[in-house]
């Protein structure tokens, strides 16, 4: 029973992933953590999990021509150098017992900002004309990778919006670019725990694979029939919803805020399946 959930689980979250452009780790870490798993465990099961949903998103959007390839291999490799920091920082928290504190704290930090940007008019003016510079970009990557390594997230959570608030990029062009820079990202990211841990969860990854594998296609091909300002909308409300979450589970309400961060995630889900369905997608019965 616990294998079923595991791929009911994968693809939920992958639909956000392909839509996104989260790779799906940002969603599933705190999931992780409130379902018991050590903040290094749930680290090193998400970025697993952020392979397969980047690799499947990335088909997903080469075939409908929304990557910015040069932009993703600048924003992938940086982001690779800055996995390499970041393990050493993860750990000297996990062997002095800040991480419990630390992970969460950063978590909130980050996700009160990016949902501030997302939900806010600032994010549709002050948008640069022209493509994004090479420092820029550099600097985005640098920050994407070294908060995959120590969130467990894919990067995406920070270069979706990065690039949709300061940049002349479409939020389906942002998408897409994340994805295909995030493959490198947590690729180094993972391997990095794997040789370090004595321990990785493939199994509970594999299963979570495997449900992602039609989700992620299914949030890539949504993207093509929803509004582009309603993409950035809902993407701060996940923040928001995963804030309350979070919040909850530093009062010992640990199952109202995994109970809440899946309402959302089912919503979405239900949210996006309704437009499939409308175009033909999906068959309605």
């Amino acid at each position: 029973m616990e294998f079923i959930l595991l791929i009911i689980l994968g693809f939920s979250i992958s639909m956000l992933s392909g839509f996104f452009g989260i790779g799906g780790g940002f969603v599933l870490t705190p999931i992780l953590l409130l379902l018991g798993y050590s903040p290094l465990e749930a680290i090193s099961t998400s970025l697993l999990y952020t392979i397969g949903t980047s690799i499947a998103g990335v088909y997903a959007h080469y075939k409908m021509k929304n990557i910015l390839w040069k932009e993703a291999l600048i924003i992938g490799l940086s982001g690779v150098v800055a996995t390499q920091i970041a393990f050493p920082f993860v750990s000297w928290l996990e062997v002095n017992n800040y991480s419990e504190i630390a992970i969460p704290f950063m978590y909130l930090s980050l996700l009160s900002f990016l949902a501030f940007k997302m939900l806010s008019k600032v994010s549709t003016s002050r948008k640069k004309s022209g493509p994004p510079s090479f420092i820029i970009l550099i600097t985005i990557g640098l920050i994407a990778g070294f908060l995959s390594t120590t969130l467990g997230v894919g990067g995406g959570f920070i270069i979706v919006p990065l690039l949709i608030t300061f940049y002349s990029v479409t939020s389906r062009q942002a998408v897409a670019t994340s994805l295909a820079s995030v493959i490198l990202i947590v690729s180094a990211g993972f391997i990095t725990y794997a040789m370090n841990l004595p321990k990785i969860h493939y199994e509970t990854g594999l299963l979570l694979i495997v449900g992602a594998i039609v989700g992620t296609q299914l949030g890539a091909r949504a993207t093509i029939f929803v509004k582009n300002e309603s993409i950035p909308r809902l993407l701060g409300f996940l923040y928001i919803v995963t804030i309350t979450g979070l919040i909850l589970k530093m009062y010992d309400q640990t199952i109202i805020g995994l109970v809440t961060l899946i309402c959302y995630t089912l919503f979405v889900n239900i949210y996006l399946a309704m437009h499939l369905i409308r175009r033909k997608v999906l068959p309605s019965y």
